[in-house]
């Protein structure tokens, strides 16, 4: 730990910005499990996944061995609008726990998409407009990510066509009218517009949706619609290279001041912000340079990590994607509609998943009612109203602290703080009028949707 005193906001310079991404995967000894092609169960080409994704970004998909992918101009000079973004020393929280622990996070709501989703979004709208693309589409949960391509597609004069799970474009109005407000057509889902929505919806009427369901339109859509390509805000191995800034940034600032991290604490649905948050620090570990401890933190009503099952299944709802092997609870399994949209998703990163499944890091989860005491008690001390995504890290951010003060010990906790609340208020106004329920699943509904797991040789 540093000796010096640390400003309240650590800022690096424009100058410091990271030049290029950090792809984890090439220092993993132990390699992610390859996407599977759904009809032969052979590992994914290139080729095949041409009709769905740009061409660029499946170079990047999959690549595990380059550890570095430089950054074009073109996405650094839009990074310049909104990054560096200030990793904040919690001295505020840290006196009112009372804790000898040292808290820091790093903040992404600074930018209008409020989140860390816009790290990609430039990232994949840029490539889809370099290969001469109409337009893109895509799913969205709490809206975040939705909000951070229609920007993208904005700036690089793209088409953007959104598909926002059900409950949450009911739940979450106002980030729907940013989406349309940068020229977005958003639509709820499971909806009528594609085929695996109608069968979707045929099987599961009234449904609230997820993240899968939504999934399986936004491809269905991009591969019937020449001149568009499917892009995702999470889970796959590009989107957490793009996220690497957030722990690029991060690590700077703490070298910059001698800080050393203990433990680093990121929310998990399907890894984005997570994976980039620790991979630098990841990447230490791996080499034998550093050790650190990482948790990843979920919701207990979608607990792919800590009740998951480790195996190869279909990314979305509707089963047209390629499988991958990951943590999951099973693709046709939807959540309960907690007010976390961005976590309901039920898989992992194949990438986190082998780093969880080799004891690299560990995961926990928690209930939805305590999710958001932790975030209003830090937004009451540390003036930020934060994601209810984010908030699970405050909440395991908050207990670690905690748990220094009874032992005494000294420890320095960084967790992410992904995204501001403010399009969340139907959230907080539940918590606040006692309407918040904690809706945990079963160990039978889990082993359900289990057993209906592909079968793969």
């Amino acid at each position: 730990m540093s000796a010096q005193k640390i400003p309240y906001k650590i800022y690096l310079d424009e100058k410091e910005l990271p030049t290029a991404w950090y792809n984890l995967r090439a220092d993993m000894k132990s390699k992610p499990a390859p996407l599977l092609n759904p009809a032969t169960h052979a590992p994914m080409s290139a080729e095949e996944l041409a009709p769905v994704f740009c061409e660029e970004l499946i170079r990047q998909e999959l690549d595990d061995t380059t550890p570095y992918f430089e950054i074009p101009e073109e996405i650094r000079s839009f990074y310049k609008m909104y990054r560096p973004s200030p990793l904040v020393r919690a001295y505020c929280l840290e006196e009112k726990l009372g804790t000898p622990a040292e808290i820091y996070y790093k903040f992404e709501g600074n930018n209008t998409s409020g989140s860390h989703k816009l790290n990609s979004a430039i990232a994949q709208a840029y490539y889809a407009k370099k290969q001469g693309l109409t337009g893109v589409t895509t799913e969205t949960g709490a809206g975040q990510w939705g909000t951070a391509l229609s920007m993208a597609c904005s700036y690089f004069g793209l088409d953007c066509k959104v598909f926002m799970v059900k409950c949450s474009y009911e739940q979450k109005p106002f980030r729907r009218e940013v989406m349309r407000t940068y020229g977005a057509s958003v639509t709820p889902s499971p909806s009528t517009e594609t085929e695996v929505g109608k069968k979707i919806l045929a099987e599961h009427p009234g449904t609230s949706g997820s993240l899968g369901c939504a999934i399986s339109e936004a491809v269905e859509k991009a591969v019937t619609n020449p001149g568009y390509r499917y892009v995702l805000g999470s889970v796959l191995n590009q989107v957490l290279l793009h996220q690497s800034v957030i722990g690029l940034e991060t690590k700077a600032a703490l070298d910059k001041y001698g800080v050393k991290a203990d433990l680093i604490i990121g929310c998990a649905g399907g890894g984005s912000n997570l994976g980039g948050l620790i991979s630098p620090f990841m990447g230490e570990k791996l080499r034998g340079e550093a050790d650190y401890r990482f948790i990843a933190v979920e919701p207990a009503s979608c607990p792919s990590f800590t009740r998951g099952v480790y195996a190869y299944d279909y990314c979305d709802t509707g089963m047209v994607c390629p499988l991958a092997k990951m943590y999951t609870l099973g693709s046709d399994f939807i959540p309960s509609a907690n007010h976390a949209g961005g976590l309901r998703y039920h898989g992992m990163s194949s990438t986190l998943s082998k780093l969880y499944d080799d004891g690299l890091m560990e995961a926990v989860s928690v209930r939805q009612t305590e999710v958001f005491e932790a975030a209003e008690y830090f937004a009451r001390v540390e003036g930020i109203l934060p994601a209810p995504e984010s908030a699970h890290a405050i909440r395991v951010a908050i207990d670690e602290a905690l748990r220094c003060k009874e032992t005494g010990e000294k420890k320095t906790i960084v967790f992410g703080l992904t995204g501001t609340g403010y399009f969340d208020m139907v959230a907080y106004e539940k918590f606040h009028n006692g309407e918040m329920s904690d809706y945990i699943p079963t160990d039978e509904e889990l082993a359900h949707y289990a057993a209906r797991l592909p079968k793969i040789d």
